[in-house]
């Protein structure tokens, strides 16, 4: 019921994450460190996305790219992270600028992209299409992917709305990929934890998404440290 009743909120206030919040645009696109002050790393992770990994809403330090390296470096792992969120970005938008994202020489990337493309009533088969080949050049360039599940607005319709959400399963069992089956989990629909326009979430919220993501990014980095050094 909860995501139901946020999936509705969404729909009414789609536009803020459609039209891009401009204003975020340039420090997220250039793939800013989560922090200023860096020490030497054991890797490199990126999240990569739109609004939600950019932080639309909040100050950069509250987003959760920020807020994660925070909490890895207070457990004792040194990867230096990269918000690679844009704000208003679809999956074609990601595919667009992925060799940018190579050249970063990711060991892991966090994947939250695609309702903007459900907002958009884009067709899920191309949706699928895009995530899909991004997973699979993530693989191809020995970087381990933590897929964030998204979830539809009701409102387009009961077809729809199963076949976006069935994407996301779908392809972390094809490619075998670290999977968490939905970023805005016990944050979505909750209106303490979101800003104004009912879809970002607020300071309170990152926090929370920090919290769940955190051991979904632990595990990639367990995994990566029994595959050894990523190859050049």
């Amino acid at each position: 019921m909860k995501n139901m009743l946020y999936m509705s909120i969404i729909i009414v206030a789609g536009m803020f994450l459609l039209q891009g919040c401009d204003n975020q645009r340039e420090s997220s696109a250039q793939g800013k460190p989560a922090q200023q002050q860096q020490t030497s790393s054991a890797g490199v992770i990126v999240a990569l996305g739109d609004s939600l990994t950019a932080g639309y809403g909040v100050e950069l330090d509250d987003s959760y790219p920020y807020l994660l390296q925070e909490k890895l470096e207070a457990d004792g792992y040194s990867f230096r992270l990269v918000n690679a969120g844009v704000s208003g970005e679809t999956s074609s938008g990601t595919l667009s600028r992925l060799n940018w994202i190579l050249g970063q020489k990711p060991d892991i990337v966090i994947l939250e992209i695609g309702a903007n493309d459900g907002l958009r009533g884009i067709d899920t088969d191309l949706v699928e299409e895009n995530i899909d080949t991004i997973i699979q050049r993530l693989s191809d360039n020995n970087i381990i992917t933590v897929l964030a599940g998204m979830k539809m607005v009701r409102n387009l319709g009961d077809n729809y709305t199963y076949e976006f959400d069935s994407i996301y399963p779908r392809l972390a069992k094809k490619h075998d990929v670290i999977f968490m089956p939905f970023f805005l989990k016990d944050v979505a629909s909750i209106a303490s934890l979101n800003g104004g326009d009912g879809i970002h979430p607020n300071e309170k919220g990152y926090e929370i998404i920090t919290e769940n993501i955190y051991p979904y990014v632990v595990r990639a980095i367990e995994q990566l440290g029994k595959s050894g050094s990523k190859q050049s």
